[in-house]
Parts: C-alpha cells; sequence; structure tokens
C-alpha cells in the first residue's frame, strides 16, 4: 500500500527543512525485525535545528512518530500515516566527555557505543548497556536496563525537541521512570543525554565488557532479525521460564518463531510478516496465560495500522490493539 504524499500539502514552509524527506519509505528496510509498511512522510533531520524547525511547522493534526534504531519496535504491514522521524548521522551521534567521570552522548548512538566510550575514558557504571540491543534515544524513551542497573541510575539531564519546536532541557525526575517506561513530555524527540558514571580503570571495565558480551552471545540470537527481548518480566517471574513451561519455546507462526536459544526472544526466520511475528507473540501470551494465569506485557512497542482483514486480537480473542506504544 502507499500514502498520499504530503511533502505539497506543506508547501511553503517545507522548503526550509535541510534534511532528507522520503515519501512512502518503508520502514522494513530500518528496523531490526525487516518488517513493516511505510511511512508517509519519512523525515531524517539535519540537525537538532533542522528538527525544531520542522516539528515547529508540522500541522498539530498530523501524527508525529519517532523511531531509534528501530531494534525494539515492530512496525504493522500497512505502515504509519503522518511523519516518522528517524535521528541519524553526526550530528545525533557525538560523544564528549566531560567533568567529574559525566559523559554527553548523541541520541542516535548504538547502546554498546556508549558503553565502550565510557570505558576507553574511564568511566564506570554504564557497562550495562554493553547488553542492550538498541539506541540511546530507545533506552531513555523505556528506561532500558539490565543486569540490575536501569538507564534511570546513571541518566542525569537530556535535552529534547517538543513538539511544538521548542528545545528544552530535561532532568531525570522530569522523565518519571518506571519499569521500562518513562512519562516525559508527550511528543519531545530526545537529542541528546549526559550520563553520569564513576571512576573505574580502562582494562577492568573493559574486560568485563567483554564478559557480557561473552554470556550474551551465549545466550541470545544476537546475530537474527529480533526486536530484543518480547516480554516484561512479571514482577517476582521470568518471562522466558513461563514461555518455556508453556511450551513457546521455538514455536513457529509462518516465518516467525519463538527463539530456541533464548524463549523471550522473536525472530524473523524466513520472510516473516508483521502479522506473523504478532500473532505469534499473541498466541505466547495466551499460552502463558492459559498455563500459569500470568498475562505477560509486551515490551517491544508495537505501531501501525493492521493490513484490511489482517488484525491481530490480544491473546487471539480480546480487542484489536490499535495505538502505538
Amino acid at each position: 500500500m502507499s500514502y498520499p504524499d504530503l511533502i505539497p500539502q506543506f508547501q511553503p514552509w517545507i522548503a526550509g527543512v535541510r534534511g532528507r524527506l522520503v515519501p512512502n519509505q518503508l520502514l522494513s528496510e530500518v528496523t531490526w525485525f525487516r518488517v513493516g509498511g511505510p511511512a508517509q512522510l519519512f523525515f531524517t533531520p539535519a540537525d537538532e535545528e533542522d528538527l525544531a524547525y520542522f516539528l515547529k511547522h508540522l500541522p498539530a493534526d498530523i501524527r508525529m512518530t519517532v523511531i531509534g534504531l528501530g531494534s525494539n519496535l515492530l512496525i504493522r504491514d500497512g505502515g504509519l500515516d503522518g511523519v516518522v522521524i528517524k535521528l541519524s548521522g553526526r550530528a545525533f551521534g557525538q560523544v564528549e566527555i566531560l567533568d567529574d567521570h559525566k559523559i554527553r552522548v548523541g541520541t542516535s548512538l548504538p547502546d554498546v557505543k556508549v558503553a565502550t566510550a565510557a570505558a576507553e575514558a574511564g568511566i564506570d557504571g554504564l557497562t550495562f548497556y554493553r547488553g542492550i540491543p538498541g539506541g540511546i534515544g530507545g533506552a531513555l524513551y523505556m528506561n532500558a536496563g539490565c543486569y540490575g542497573t536501569e538507564t534511570r541510575d546513571r541518566m542525569v539531564e537530556l535535552r529534547a525537541v517538543t513538539r511544538q519546536g521548542e528545545i528544552i532541557t530535561l532532568t531525570n525526575a522530569d522523565m518519571g521512570y518506571l519499569y521500562r517506561k518513562s512519562n516525559g513530555p508527550r511528543g519531545a524527540v530526545f537529542t541528546s543525554a549526559v550520563y553520569q558514571g564513576f571512576a573505574g580503570e580502562r582494562e577492568d571495565i573493559l574486560s568485563r565488557m567483554r564478559e557480557i558480551t561473552e554470556k550474551r552471545e551465549s545466550s541470545q540470537p544476537t546475530k537474527a532479525k529480533t526486536g530484543g527481548s518480547t516480554f516484561k518480566n512479571p514482577e517476582g517471574h521470568s518471562s522466558w521460564k513461563l514461555i518455556d513451561a508453556a511450551g513457546g519455546r521455538g514455536l513457529t507462526v509462518g516465518g516467525a518463531q519463538m527463539s530456541e536459544l533464548h524463549a523471550n526472544f522473536l525472530l524473523n526466520i524466513d520472510n516473516a510478516s508483521a502479522h506473523d511475528i504478532e500473532t505469534l507473540g499473541e498466541t505466547v501470551r495466551n499460552k502463558v496465560r492459559a498455563h500459569s494465569g500470568i498475562e505477560l506485557k509486551w515490551e517491544i512497542r508495537r505501531m501501525g495500522h493492521f493490513e484490511p482483514g489482517r488484525e491481530v486480537r490480544e491473546f487471539l480473542d480480546g480487542d484489536v490493539f490499535t495505538g502505538a506504544v
């Protein structure tokens, strides 16, 4: 499917945009699952000022969606109307070592690059990012964490551009962090963040990061087409254990599979559609609920439109989820 071109509607102000604008960009090309329909308009801003200009002029009734590296994201086969914004390039990928064991980074950077940059500077406390597949923008949005540390434990402040095009600074408290969730200003686009670490020995930090890498590669499908951890861990439980006990490990729907290596990872193993992946996820949720009475909650963000007649119902028999999370 394709959407009407928005660019003619945005004249004359759109001529002042310096970044890249692509109508009907296939989102399967920019997500780790390699699935998803088109974005009505795909925008890659040149820098923070370009982003602010664009958002200041973007009509309020046009939907705006931000994607990072596309790692923790499932875009449906019908794609997304409105504007999809992706930050990339040097303007959003900077690293600056600050005083007092702090580091400022752009939000288009992969988590692992931030962990490595901090380690090389002798800054400890960010090694957990070595175990998270994704980018800093997404980590800030969902309070990503592992091995006992979360983003909220290290983030001091961040810069963002509001939906109205204002450049602002937000504190840790402003983000209202919870487990795998934030409550910052709706529609704000994060552009950079400052993290507080502590003094460490470079070689010791790098050694621990290598251990994290080895552990992750031996227990997770790191080279597969996946969105990372699929479901949040319910309090007192591990999702993968619940899925395993319910018979979900290795389960397939179309070209999608629950990983044999780690039962909480959904994979695209054979030209899967987003419909295959989401149907498998709801099948697994249904099996876990029937087996243990526990309702798993998606950690992967699902958004976009279903193709006509291919809606996926919650637990396969409930309501159709239509919003973006």
